[in-house]
């Protein structure tokens, strides 16, 4: 996802980058959408919202100010951040438009019917929340904007893992919070190992047979192959300027949720 700075006035609503490696990443999440919600469920046997309402709560104690969703998908973070927290403002960044269409819907409400005169028969309301595209590499946000920037299921998807934690950092006002939760590669050698292998036999045939996109779900466990361990992620967060880094496993120390101060 190597991309230029780009425009990173405050206001300006995409900044999305045309790399080939950006192309096929991109390409690759509007293709399962559809079905991503579905997949992270069976997944994860439903665990992955229990997971985000404690990134969710992390967010919530951070300053007052706004909250940054980055990779926000279908919303599900950002709404879970207005749930516990209905006077924060949330931004939900993704540089797929395919998942931003999926999140619209949740955010807006179903689409309004159209009335006998053409007019819609109402509108839905935002929530607080704000969909923006734009590419974690290149963040089209001034210098210190947001009380907390977050993500889920972000960080093995970039090409350049310490530019974007330091994007990340960029963005935070002082004293705010960096909140990441992902999947990681486990601590222990052996269970890191039996982990990957059912991983890469178990999720692509699910792949195949839900969201009919074996190549998507094989790609999935690849990204978790060449990541960190979750103290190599926290170190790496304290090499971007961020302190106090903390972090936690759940699923059994598949994934981390990481929070760092900035």
């Amino acid at each position: 996802m190597t991309a230029p700075a780009g425009d990173r006035r405050a206001g300006t609503t995409s900044a999305v980058v045309t790399g080939s490696k950006a192309r096929d990443v991109r390409a690759m999440f509007t293709r399962i959408a559809h079905r991503y919600d579905l997949m992270n469920t069976l997944m994860t046997g439903g665990r992955h919202h229990a997971w985000r309402l404690l990134t969710a709560r992390a967010c919530v104690a951070a300053p007052s100010g706004p909250v940054l969703d980055l990779a926000t998908g279908t919303a599900d973070l950002a709404l879970a951040i207005r749930a516990l927290d209905p006077a924060r403002a949330v931004v939900g960044a993704d540089f797929s438009e395919g998942m931003l269409a999926r999140a619209r819907p949740k955010i807006h409400g179903p689409k309004p019917a159209a009335s006998p005169g053409g007019a819609a028969a109402g509108a839905g309301g935002s929530g607080g929340i704000a969909l923006v595209a734009a590419d974690a590499l290149a963040l089209p946000f001034a210098d210190r904007t947001f009380a907390c920037v977050t993500s889920a299921f972000l960080l093995r998807n970039l090409e350049d893992l310490e530019r974007g934690l330091a994007e990340m950092r960029r963005v935070a006002a002082p004293g705010g919070r960096v909140v990441s939760l992902d999947i990681v590669r486990p601590e222990l050698p052996v269970w890191r190992a039996l982990f990957g292998a059912c991983f890469h036999r178990v999720i692509p045939a699910v792949g195949a047979l839900v969201a009919g996109d074996r190549g998507a779900y094989t790609y999935l466990p690849q990204s978790v192959d060449g990541f960190v361990t979750p103290s190599q992620l926290a170190k790496l967060m304290g090499r971007v300027g961020l302190t106090r880094v903390t972090w936690r496993t759940v699923g059994l120390g598949t994934v981390a949720l990481h929070v760092g101060v900035a």
